[in-house]
Order: structure tokens, then C-alpha cells, then sequence
């Protein structure tokens, strides 16, 4: 018997980043033929910068006011950029189709309150029973409704209260190999026959203390607000959190084509992997997942993404793959303009990808007197991304005609 293998398109693209909000702000912006300027922060988290949340009116894809409230940040950021992914597929107020719609969502965890651990290692001065001192305040300053809200799969769960998807629902988390996998989930998915429509995305919200403490705890940050992202010798300065909510709409042709959707991009393959990364074990799967991929050379009417973190060594080492795999193909660095964006930056990096393809223009350079001009509208695309601790992964997408 043959499997009958289904081709994947993207239908709908939700996309908040520190740049605007939703796919139009991005899409005149990144076409626009000029470097699009950076908006970031360096002041709040000194030294660090970061790419902050931008104003957005919560009620325009939440609009209950108790659901807002029992939301943090980045709950309410992966809320509203999937309602915004549904929207533009033209799904939202399709109730049958939401109800049978499946959902993969990367997640982090919950954003810790930063006024109870600060009153824990005040107080933990002052005594030695710092067990019990921590028994204590986590039952007398810890609010129960807090801690639930933190729960990773909470994502998952407010979006189908609030957007009536009720389908089989999926939550990833492992940082960016958790962006990753969602996305060659939904379309492993739907490839195989088992789903026709797919959400599937992340959020991440830069401005978080510890979130900061944990990248820095292992010396990841960059510290110069003024430096570029990559230096003269091909290493980068430092990873800068990005905020970004990217949430996409995948489906079958059939079921596209059927209800009569705008189709972004056809989705040709993702795949992802993890491993050790010394000696040039980490390049070797690279190009093991290029060639699996269908990732060729490229050439002027392809564009490459490339999450790269920020990390030195690290991101030269993935420039320096990309270069040789690509010669001649534009490459759009999307921590240089976004920050990155850990969970979401897979997602964020594929949305990109399909704002591209959708227009009949050269995509924009994100690194004035860096990036090559692109001279022709791209025909496909390359994504990838890197952890910045462990886990890879490459898409390539193609323009639907």
C-alpha cells in the first residue's frame, strides 16, 4: 500500500514583535527596500538590551478582561498572535473549523515573581534555617492562582478558551529546539494525512529579570548596546533577548485550496536534531538536515533566515556553514533586527519566510553595509535556527504561484 503524502501550505501568519504589530506593520517594513531600524530598550536592564513587548490593545484578540487578567505577558502575547494567525487565514469565526483545528504550541516556563524571590535571599541573610524560610515565604507570598498560571501547557489552554480551538492540543518546551519541533510536528502531521489544519507556534517576552539572570549565568549576554551583532571577524557580540509572538496556520492543499485560501507559502520540509556539537559534529548535521531538507546552494532569487543566538563562537561557526552552503543566496540574520526570541524564534524566523515569499519584492536588508542586496523577489527560502545551548533545525519553504 502507498502512503499518500500530503503537500503543506501556511495560510496564516500572526506576528507581534518588538518592529509592530501583525503581519502588515512587518510586511512594510521588511519590503520596503531600506534597513528597517531597530527597536530596543538599554536602559531599563542595564547593561543589557533587550527588544521590548510593543503597545498592543490586549481587548482586540482578548476580549474578556478576566481572561486578560489571569494571563501573564507572554500568555497574552501567544493569545493574541495566534488569534492573529487565525484571523488571517480567515478561521477565527469558523467554530467547526476551530473545533477540529490541532494546536502545537513551544513554551517556557512561567514568569517568576520577581518581588518573592527578592524578599527570599533578603531574608535568607539574615538566617541559617534557609529551608524553612523557604517553606515559608512559598506558602505565605506565593499566590496558588500565580503558580498555576505558570503553567506551561496554560498556553495552550487560553487559547482554546479564548479562540474556540478545540482540536488535539500539544505543548513543546525545550527553549528553541521546542520552536522547532512544533513546527515539524504540524507538518509531520498533516504531511501523513492525520491533521488538515494546524496551529502551531510561541511566544517569548524579553523584558524578564530571569530570564536575563539565566542567559547571564552562563555569560551569553551581550553587553554593548552599541555594538553590531556580528563583528568584522565573523563572530557575534552576545545574544539580546528579542520579544516575539509567531503563531502560523498550516493545512493540506486540498483543505486550502477547498475553502478558497490565500496561500503564503507551500511548507517543503523541517526537520530538526540534537547532539554533541565538538570537533565539526555539529556542521556534519547540518548538513545532514540541509540535504534532507532539499536545502540546496540557493541562488539570488532564494533568501536564507538564519536564527543565529548571538553566542561568539557558536554563530560563526553557523555563518560560516551558511556561507559555504549558500554563496550567492541573500541572508537576513533575524536576531540582528528582532533579538532573539528563544521558543519563538524558529516560528518567528518561518513567518518571516512567508511574508518574503508572499511579495512580488526584494526582502530588505537587516544589517545596514552587512547583508547583500537582494535584486529579485525570493522564490524559496531557507530557515534555520541553532540553540543557543542545544538543538537544530532547517525548513525550506517555496513560493506558491
Amino acid at each position: 500500500m502507498t502512503e499518500t503524502r500530503h503537500q503543506v501550505v501556511i495560510t496564516g501568519v500572526g506576528l507581534v514583535t518588538s518592529l509592530g504589530v501583525g503581519r502588515e506593520a512587518h510586511r512594510d517594513l521588511l519590503m520596503a527596500g531600506t534597513v528597517p531600524d531597530k527597536v530596543t530598550d538599554s536602559e531599563r536592564f542595564a547593561p543589557y538590551t533587550v527588544y521590548p513587548l510593543p503597545e498592543i490593545d490586549w481587548a482586540a484578540q482578548i476580549p474578556r478582561r478576566g481572561d486578560q487578567r489571569q494571563m501573564e505577558n507572554w500568555q497574552r502575547l501567544g493569545v493574541y498572535s495566534a488569534g492573529l494567525a487565525l484571523d488571517d487565514a480567515g478561521l477565527k469565526d469558523d467554530l467547526e473549523a476551530c473545533a477540529s483545528m490541532d494546536m502545537i504550541v513551544a513554551a517556557g516556563g512561567g514568569e517568576r515573581d520577581i518581588a518573592v524571590d527578592t524578599l527570599i535571599v533578603e531574608e535568607s541573610r539574615k538566617r541559617n534555617d534557609r529551608e524553612q524560610l523557604l517553606n515559608e515565604k512559598l506558602t505565605t507570598e506565593l499566590r496558588p492562582t500565580l503558580f498555576l498560571a505558570q503553567l506551561s501547557n496554560l498556553l495552550a489552554g487560553n487559547i482554546s478558551i479564548v479562540h474556540k480551538v478545540t482540536g488535539s492540543s500539544r505543548t513543546l518546551m525545550g527553549e528553541e529546539g521546542a520552536g522547532i519541533s512544533a513546527v515539524e510536528t504540524g507538518y509531520a502531521r498533516i504531511a501523513a494525512g492525520q491533521s488538515t489544519h494546524c496551529l502551531v507556534g510561541g511566544a517569548f517576552v524579553s523584558e524578564r529579570l530571569d530570564m536575563l539572570m539565566v542567559m547571564e549565568a552562563i555569560q551569553g549576554l551581550g553587553k554593548d548596546r552599541k555594538a553590531p551583532f556580528w563583528n568584522a571577524d565573523g563572530t557575534a557580540n552576545g545574544m539580546n533577548l528579542g520579544t516575539s509572538g509567531a503563531f502560523l496556520v498550516l493545512e493540506s492543499l486540498e483543505h486550502a485550496q477547498a475553502r478558497g485560501a490565500h496561500i503564503y507559502a507551500r511548507l517543503d520540509a523541517v526537520l530538526g536534531d540534537r547532539g554533541p556539537r565538538d570537533d565539526d559534529r555539529m556542521e556534519k548535521r547540518l548538513a545532514r538536515l540541509a540535504d534532507e531538507t532539499g536545502a540546496s546552494t540557493g541562488g539570488e532569487d532564494t533568501v536564507v533566515f538564519s536564527g543565529a543566538a548571538g553566542y561568539p563562537e557558536l554563530s560563526a561557526r553557523e555563518r560560516a556553514f551558511l556561507q559555504s552552503r549558500f554563496p550567492t543566496t541573500p541572508l537576513r540574520t533575524v536576531g540582528a533586527l528582532f533579538g532573539h526570541s528563544v521558543e519563538a524564534h524558529f516560528p518567528t524566523a518561518v513567518a518571516l519566510a512567508c511574508l518574503a515569499l508572499d511579495e512580488d519584492a526584494p526582502i530588505s536588508p537587516f544589517v545596514a553595509g552587512e547583508d547583500a542586496i537582494a535584486t529579485t523577489a525570493a522564490n524559496s527560502a531557507v530557515v534555520t535556527t541553532i540553540g543557543h545551548v542545544r538543538g537544530e533545525g532547517i525548513a525550506r519553504l517555496t513560493r506558491m504561484s
